[in-house]
């Protein structure tokens, strides 16, 4: 991708009510460019009604998109609080390969020390996965799951050529089940870590702007 000479926007986009609150509250200082924080809504079709239509703006035409949010894990030994970096993101209709993944991971190691960072595919789900169906997705090599990563970045990509990635926040896993993924009680863990991931998220933008070697 060749470098950018003015400021470039960045679209980090969320589905549920508390990750955008999460990402409000957060440390918003050292951003390269305009950033815009998208609530969604719930699910893959309102993820992608609502990412084109505010890619329909010409100020975010040629806007990096990033998919961000909670998770559930599937690989045994992930804990809340976790962090998953997607080096792709897979529905039915697609895979979306993300890009500067080993960039995020040094950043999200600087911005939430102590954290363990998992790397690989990330799946995508129409609801809520529990139970034997983590098992099922394990096996075809993703490490996470969540509801809109992937049509996100699906729908970012089809409007025009542009960076994305996806950084999700264990919410639940294996041992660690919720009853319900927005449960705030159980999900405090992955809240917290959620509202310190900024700075690693504009440090990724701004590292597409170098010129590459």
């Amino acid at each position: 991708m060749a470098p950018q000479t003015g400021p470039s926007p960045l679209l980090i986009a969320c589905a549920l009510g508390i990750e955008h609150l999460a990402l409000r509250t957060g440390d918003r200082g050292g951003a390269g460019g305009p950033v815009t924080v998208l609530r969604t809504g719930m699910g893959p079709k309102a993820a992608e009604r609502s990412v084109a239509r505010v890619l329909a703006d010409p100020a975010l035409g040629a806007a990096a998109v990033l998919a961000t949010g909670f998770c559930a894990g599937l690989a045994p030994g992930m804990h809340p609080g976790d962090l998953v970096v997607a080096e792709e993101t897979r529905d039915p209709r697609s895979t979306v390969a993300c890009v500067a993944t080993e960039r995020l991971v040094k950043e999200l190691a600087r911005a939430v020390p102590g954290r363990t960072v998992h790397t690989g595919p990330l799946t995508g789900s129409d609801h809520v996965v529990r139970g034997p169906e983590r098992a099922d997705l394990l096996a075809t090599g993703a490490i996470a799951v969540d509801m809109e990563s992937a049509a996100t970045l699906l729908s970012a990509v089809r409007t025009g050529a542009r960076p994305v990635a996806a950084v999700r926040v264990v919410v639940d896993a294996p041992e660690h089940e919720l009853v319900r993924i927005g449960t705030v009680r159980g999900g405090i863990s992955a809240f917290r870590v959620l509202r310190s991931v900024l700075p690693a998220f504009f440090e990724w933008h701004r590292s597409l702007l170098l010129p590459r070697r």
